[in-house]
């Protein structure tokens, strides 16, 4: 494939070095205003740019027919109107809130899990994330996931940053250097704790997941999730 880079940075950076090894191309590596770039010989964009330029960038790409692969989090007030966009240019797309194959996984074990507990009403839900200090955003679009599964299975009328009432679900955000990234989720009782956690220990795992999104999308028209891509 021949991938246009929108957002070079350290995410960017690790997805071309995983492209490369994979026999892929980068031809263009954009941290500026990507509508002045011709992307017709690009057969796909990876886009980890950042939350004020993901919206223009994902649909710039759309009007030049290019399939997008998109990571950035933060923008998704926008999600519908991308969509929309997508599809009249009859594009292809997929956003995650996580590329990772174990995230992924451990969104399904989120949903199971919650399942189990709905009976037992004396455990209180809470989900904590960690990340590195350059993560403009917070939560994490993975937390937001995950926040988002439990209301759909628990009852739980929204989520809140930190301080949270009866019906909304607690989540806690942290930056440390360094850290790419831990999700728990927890529910705790009077009597005991059950936790389910995911630490990434690099960038890898995120890089390689879009990589193979991508991979996937080639020849596609429409709007899919990882789920489509993995399972």
């Amino acid at each position: 494939m021949k991938i246009a880079l929108s957002g070079y940075g350290k995410m960017g950076r690790t997805i071309e070095r995983l492209a490369v090894d994979r026999g892929h191309e980068i031809i263009y590596r954009i941290d500026e205003n990507i509508a002045e770039y011709d992307l017709s010989r690009a057969d796909v964009a990876i886009d980890f740019s950042i939350p004020d330029a993901a919206f223009e960038n994902i649909t710039t790409c759309f009007k030049q027919k290019l399939p997008v692969v998109s990571g950035t989090t933060g923008w998704l007030g926008k999600y519908q109107e991308a969509v929309k966009i997508c599809k009249k240019n009859d594009a292809a797309f997929i956003y995650a809130s996580n590329f990772s194959l174990g995230v992924n996984l451990f969104f399904e074990l989120n949903k199971k899990l919650a399942e189990m507990m709905k009976g037992f009403p004396e455990y209180s839900v809470a989900i904590e994330e960690t990340h590195h200090t350059q993560k403009l955003d917070a939560p994490s679009g993975t937390a937001i996931t995950l926040a988002e599964q439990l209301i759909e299975k628990t009852g739980k009328k929204s989520w809140k940053l930190d301080g949270a009432g009866t019906d909304e679900i607690p989540v806690h955000a942290k930056r440390i250097e360094n850290v790419p990234g831990t999700h728990v989720v927890s529910y705790n009782s009077s009597v005991d704790t059950i936790n389910i956690e995911h630490i990434a220990h690099s960038r890898d795992g995120f890089a390689l997941g879009a990589i193979v999104a991508a991979e996937w999308l080639q020849n596609k028209k429409g709007v899919f999730t990882m789920k489509d891509v993995l399972f």
